[in-house]
């Protein structure tokens, strides 16, 4: 009898698994007060016995215990903690759901210089494994493609929507550039040396890079005809209003980069992965560029690093006056997403201030994305896009989330599989 209720319940969860997505909440219709917690603002501040207020959406109020500024539902968070929706920069979210099907791998386009392709377009908000995020706290993706020397442009989704126009945040909010690198290895399996040497394609690939641009800009500086649409894809990012994320790794490739775009007079660039930028932190702070840092569970780069550097990268770039944010690319990069909380607790463990960690993946990550304005942050006038934890959300033992709520929407924090099991658990319980 046991054998077929197990069979009974495998059968119900591979049928649900093909089911839609988890229903997103509806909108906010009534407003709610958390009191008597301690709020992580996301800038650094602590308010202890704290109240936190939000209405149509968005927070009225976050600051000290205030009852004249109570209204709506309350909710008693005495001795739990609020915090502000986690932000995953640099993910591929909803751009693929399983690696061994190439079918639903959507972040890699054919192609080297890819400008005009959008990620957004591919984003999949019934993705199974989104809804494992929510669990954690993170509540806000930024969709980014892979492959390619220009790999197209990313986008900025809040993570409970039924498509992608419902969840977008910030639409096409930058460029994505794969910097060479200067060295290489030879391919083993031709027979090559695998050690690692200076690669001769090196400058070349580079003047590929500087070319491709000055093209770019001849021709959106004349008549455009004919029409190129890789070009014009680019126009946002020559008239300085979209973001550039150059993807890059090594001393002497930052410096190059930073040249090449100088001279190129491209703005609002952003360094992501960024190894061996500590030894150039002065050229980086000087010309205002921040930084998307790698997850710290990795080894170092190079033989001379210290073996704990990719642990201590944080604190070293921030104590130089660099702003930091927390990125996801790497390897099960989608999987390992919703533990990006607990990647930034390991910054804070290796130097960082536990608040400043927190603003690795709340307001330095929305500052980097150009989303502060809405999300990042616990204050008057953003999105109410926060959660309770009954601990620390940074501890993988005590991120225990109670309520969560996204653009002030109460959002469920069952996954799909989880609300299966309990279902026809409770139906065969007594069979």
């Amino acid at each position: 009898m046991k054998t077929q209720i197990i069979t009974i319940l495998l059968s119900f969860l591979f049928i649900g698994s093909l089911s839609a997505q988890q229903t997103p909440a509806p909108k906010q219709t009534k407003d709610y007060s958390i009191v008597g917690a301690t709020v992580h603002i996301g800038n650094g501040t602590v308010v202890e016995n704290g109240l936190v207020v939000f209405s149509n959406g968005k927070i009225t109020y976050a600051g000290k215990a205030n009852p004249s500024a109570q209204k709506g539902e309350i909710i008693n968070a005495t001795g739990k903690h609020v915090y502000p929706g986690f932000i995953a920069a640099d993910s591929s979210l909803g751009l693929a759901e399983i690696d061994a099907v190439r079918a639903t791998r959507d972040f890699d386009e054919v192609g080297g210089f890819l400008p005009h392709i959008r990620t957004i377009i591919a984003y999949n908000a019934e993705s199974r494994v989104i809804e494992t995020m929510r669990p954690n706290g993170v509540f806000i993706a930024q969709v980014t493609p892979r492959g390619g020397t220009i790999s197209g442009t990313s986008s900025v989704v809040q993570l409970d929507a039924w498509n992608w126009e419902d969840a977008v945040l910030k639409l096409d909010d930058g460029l994505h550039i794969n910097w060479p690198s200067n060295f290489s290895r030879g391919r083993w399996w031709l027979g090559e040396d695998p050690a690692l040497k200076p690669n001769k394609n090196y400058s070349k690939s580079v003047q590929n890079i500087k070319t491709y641009f000055e093209d770019a800009k001849k021709y959106l500086s004349g008549n455009r005809t004919p029409k190129n649409i890789p070009f014009e894809a680019l126009q946002g990012t020559v008239n300085g209003k979209q973001k550039v994320f150059i993807h890059i790794s090594g001393e002497k490739a930052i410096v190059d980069a930073i040249k090449t775009f100088n001279e190129l007079e491209v703005k609002n660039l952003v360094l992501v992965r960024a190894h061996g930028a500590i030894k150039v932190a002065d050229l980086i702070k000087k010309n205002n560029i921040p930084i998307i840092i790698n997850r710290a569970h990795r080894l170092p780069n190079s033989e001379d690093e210290d073996y704990d550097l990719p642990y201590r990268t944080a604190k070293l770039l921030t104590d130089k006056g660099i702003l930091v944010g927390l990125g996801m690319e790497g390897q099960m990069e989608r999987m390992n997403t919703r533990n990006l909380p607990f990647y930034a607790g390991t910054f804070a463990a290796y130097g960082l201030g536990k608040e400043e960690a927190l603003q690795l993946i709340t307001s330095n990550n929305a500052k980097i994305l150009g989303i502060d304005d809405k999300v990042g942050t616990l204050e008057a006038g953003k999105d109410a896009t926060l959660f309770i934890s009954k601990g620390d959300a940074l501890d993988m033992r005590t991120n225990i989330i109670s309520d969560a709520f996204i653009q002030g929407r109460k959002i469920s924090l069952e996954t799909h599989q989880t609300k299966l099991w309990k279902r026809y658990a409770n139906k065969y319980k007594n069979q």
